[in-house]
């Protein structure tokens, strides 16, 4: 079933006008929705609604709701990812599935080993912020993360995050395992992960990461690329929590 955003003030006696210009086109235009098809809506207070579409004009879309509830898609703690941005379609492939694995917010921090030069990287801060929208409209998210500005390792951590931990290739000090058997998550808990480039984190970077007593973590002997330890480290963090 389609999902689109739309605002509670186009709710109105059971009914939802959809004429925002961009929902429009996409569903009357690039879906060719006729009435009669059913359309997932999901307003700025997480509530869900599944619609019949009623009428279709030239500039609105009338739907007809079945059945509202409040959405369940949703982690029960805020986990955020700051991130070494990757070339091309790696780095879109770190949006989307980070988005589908419920990430609150991504920082693209520049670090020594960078594929990205910094300018590249400011200039496709906008298009990332897309690809999050689109993925979270295709796994019916409540909220769209953000895709923060970029910014450095130094300045991302001193953002207001219960607990910070760094997935490393090399000088590991635990397991994942290991580490969230002593430190489980908790609900409600704001947590940023940070990981590295392909080429990894430099060892001026690991210094830093002491300095500040951020624990490195291992993720098993495997030497992952990036885009990969980005949906690896966030899966199994979900999966220790929710087991």
């Amino acid at each position: 079933m389609p999902h689109f955003f739309i605002k509670q003030e186009n709710l109105n006696s059971g009914f939802i006008r959809i004429n925002d210009n961009e929902n429009y086109r996409h569903i009357a235009r690039a879906l060719r929705a006729r009435a009669g098809e059913t359309l997932l809506l999901i307003d700025e207070k997480q509530i869900q609604y599944e619609t019949v579409i009623t009428e279709i004009t030239a500039n609105e879309i009338l739907c007809r709701v079945n059945k509202s509830y409040p959405s369940k898609r949703d982690l029960d703690f805020d986990l955020f990812l700051a991130q070494s941005p990757l070339r091309s379609d790696s780095q879109l492939t770190v949006m989307e599935k980070s988005t589908e694995l419920g990430i609150r917010g991504v920082f693209p921090v520049l670090t020594d080993n960078c594929a990205v030069k910094k300018e590249t990287a400011i200039s496709k801060t906008e298009k990332w912020q897309k690809v999050m929208y689109e993925a979270s409209k295709q796994c019916e998210r409540a909220k769209v993360p953000t895709c923060y500005p970029l910014s450095t390792l130094e300045e991302v951590i001193k953002n207001d995050f219960d607990r910070r931990i760094v997935f490393g290739e090399r000088s590991t000090e635990q397991s994942l395992k290991q580490y969230l058997t002593k430190n489980p998550v908790k609900k409600g808990e704001k947590i940023l992960v940070i990981i590295g480039p392909e080429g990894g984190f430099s060892q001026k970077e690991f210094d830093f990461f002491r300095k500040n007593n951020l624990p490195v973590i291992s993720l098993g002997d495997l030497i992952l690329k990036a885009d990969t330890a980005v949906t690896v480290g966030l899966g199994d963090i979900i999966y220790e929590y929710q087991g």
